[in-house]
């Protein structure tokens, strides 16, 4: 484990590799501060045009999950939502996560509808104002426990939101031009140990998003690359 440091990122803990290396510079590193702003619409015309998403093989014993993107606009720019996990959960303690989890069998007709239950149980996120646009590129986590699809929701303005304790330590919002920061995104190579079955390999891409006091990493930064990339492909 690295040592926590504060400052940008804050004190999060990265399980870090030996040997772990600079990656590639971001996508969109070309792109104008005013290419880099987004409004609601904007993200809207450009998940329209997304091609099918893409599923994973799916390992023996992994379980169905699902998360929501949600997006608001605000001063005419496109904000994410997303959450802290306590550190008294018993997996990915203090992490920054999208709302979501498992898939309930009786309860949820599709992946879709658990994206949007574990929203509205983990913020109050209320369901009826979310528009599901599109669903991402589903990715399997970390020792294959869940294959996880992410689904883009967009609300009509700032929500009232608030987190449920047991599982949310706090909820904030972040522009999309703020994670397009050149200061704010970087890559790293890690090689990861066979013992983590599907997500093994050698010279793998890893995502960080060094926001004030708080660094996205794992699946989420995974999940928001990607989305990030379909988003400036077009600019």
């Amino acid at each position: 484990m690295t040592e926590p440091s504060a400052g940008r990122g804050g004190l999060q803990r990265i399980p870090r590799p030996p040997g772990s290396r600079g990656g590639a510079p971001p996508p969109w590193t070309e792109l104008t501060a005013r290419q880099r702003r987004f409004s609601v619409g904007d993200v809207r015309a450009v998940v329209s045009t997304l091609p099918a998403p893409r599923t994973p093989e799916i390992p023996p014993g992994a379980r169905l999950a699902a998360v929501l993107v949600p997006i608001f606009e605000e001063a005419g720019e496109a904000r994410i939502v997303l959450t802290k996990r306590p550190d008294t959960m018993p997996s990915h303690q203090g992490e920054i996560a999208f709302p979501g989890g498992k898939l309930e069998d009786g309860v949820d007709a599709d992946l879709s509808a658990t994206a949007l239950r574990e929203a509205h149980e983990e913020v109050g996120l209320d369901p009826g104002l979310v528009d599901v646009v599109a669903e991402l590129d589903s990715l399997t986590t970390v020792a294959g426990r869940f294959v996880l699809t992410p689904f883009v929701g967009l609300i009509d303005g700032r929500p009232a939101l608030t987190a449920d304790s047991r599982e949310v330590d706090s909820v904030f919002d972040v522009t999309i031009s703020d994670l397009l920061d050149d200061a704010v995104y970087r890559e790293e190579r890690w090689d990861i140990p066979a013992a983590f079955g599907p997500e093994a390999g050698m010279d793998r891409a890893i995502h960080f998003f060094e926001l004030p006091g708080e660094t996205v990493w794992g699946a989420t930064a995974r999940i928001l690359a990607a989305f990030l990339e379909h988003l400036t492909a077009r600019r």
